[in-house]
């Protein structure tokens, strides 16, 4: 059982480290050869990564609270505290002198107390601006007495499988560190979101690491480190970076409007039974397993069983279609859906509803 992406408390139990290994300026052979050293380049960019404490306060039932006083005194601190404080650590890049930085959603979204750690030593409280869970990227912002070192986003289409790349956070808690690979893929799906287009990396990258740079041969951000893949919970050569594409846009949104609200239908999908011939299931679509009670969809009249054909006039051949469309629908927006209900075709207009944040627990 290899795990992809990070669950929500993945930034309190640890976050991921970043890759990327970059050739010299001005040597012919960079590429071919492989860079003779990343010191010029780690120079001018690591004192922009940032490193970022959080404290996260998980509320749960008091497993004393229906005992006789008696009894309960008795087991007083013997079973696990209603609340709970949680510590973690994740990266961070500044991308305004003013400033900004961006990190994971996973990382910040849900902390109490954000506190980061720059290159000089210096530490700061630091304040969330705005989230989005569903691509897992943030934006916070820190009050520093003057300006600071940022770096700028480049282009992840620039890349091609084989280029060096550098990975830059705070692997482990241990403080800034960089560690260096190559481009092995791009648009890896992990099942992680809607928006699921990681570029994949060999450079190392561990718990901790997490919302830190990728950085291509020139210093540019080109992705944000996220998510690994291993049977152990450490590197094992195989990470993924959000594209610096998708990254910069939801950044800019965060930061005009501190939140990206996302349509939502209240049901539970299921990809492989929809085109089941076996259950008498067209060749594709997708199948309803579970709706939420009084959520958009039951409201419309879907129901357990039911087969989505079409968003939209659009065919749909995985449960990540149907997602992506919803979710890019602002809430209090419709979606046409064509459907099939024991054997019979219909068609359906839903009202999307807000989606709800996912909270730890």
């Amino acid at each position: 059982m290899l795990p992809a992406a990070l669950p929500r408390r993945a930034a309190l139990a640890g976050a991921l480290a970043l890759s990327t290994a970059l050739p010299l300026p001005g040597c012919a052979s960079a590429r071919a050869e492989g860079p003779h050293s990343f010191a010029p380049l780690i120079r001018r960019v690591l004192p922009a990564v940032v490193n970022i404490g959080v404290e996260e306060t998980v509320r749960g039932r008091d497993p004393l609270a229906e005992l006789p006083p008696s009894i309960r005194q008795k087991f007083r601190g013997r079973l696990p505290p209603a609340v709970r404080h949680l510590r973690g650590a994740g990266s961070g890049f500044i991308i305004d002198p003013s400033g900004l930085i961006v990190t994971n959603d996973h990382v910040v979204g849900n902390a109490d107390r954000i506190v980061v750690d720059l290159a000089d030593g210096r530490s700061f409280p630091a304040r969330l601006v705005g989230s989005d869970e569903l691509t897992d990227i943030a934006l916070i912002r820190i009050d520093a007495p003057g300006p600071l070192p940022a770096v700028t986003f480049g282009s992840s289409r620039s890349l091609q499988v084989g280029d060096w790349v550098i990975a830059a956070g705070n692997p482990f808690g241990l403080g800034g560190s960089v560690t260096a690979g190559i481009v092995s893929a791009f648009g890896r799906d992990l099942g992680a979101g809607p928006f699921d287009d990681f570029i994949q990396i060999d450079a190392p990258i561990n718990p901790g690491n997490s919302g830190g740079p990728l950085f291509d041969s020139e210093g540019r951000v080109v992705g944000m480190n996220s998510a690994i893949y291993t049977p152990s919970g450490g590197s094992v050569g195989i990470g993924f970076a959000i594209p610096a594409e998708l990254v910069r846009r939801i950044v800019n949104e965060l930061g005009s409007h501190g939140t990206i609200p996302r349509g939502w239908l209240g049901v539970s999908l299921d990809d492989r039974s929809a085109g089941n011939p076996f259950l008498g299931a067209p060749a594709h679509g997708v199948r309803i397993v579970e709706v939420t009670p009084q959520g958009p969809a039951a409201r419309a009249g879907l129901r357990p069983g039911d087969i989505v054909l079409a968003v939209n006039g659009t065919k749909l051949d995985s449960a990540r279609s149907l997602q992506r469309a919803v979710a890019l629908t602002a809430p209090g927006g419709r979606v046409d859906l064509s459907c099939v209900r024991n054997g019979h075709g219909f068609n359906l207009s839903v009202a999307v509803g807000l989606r709800p944040r996912i909270e730890s627990n």
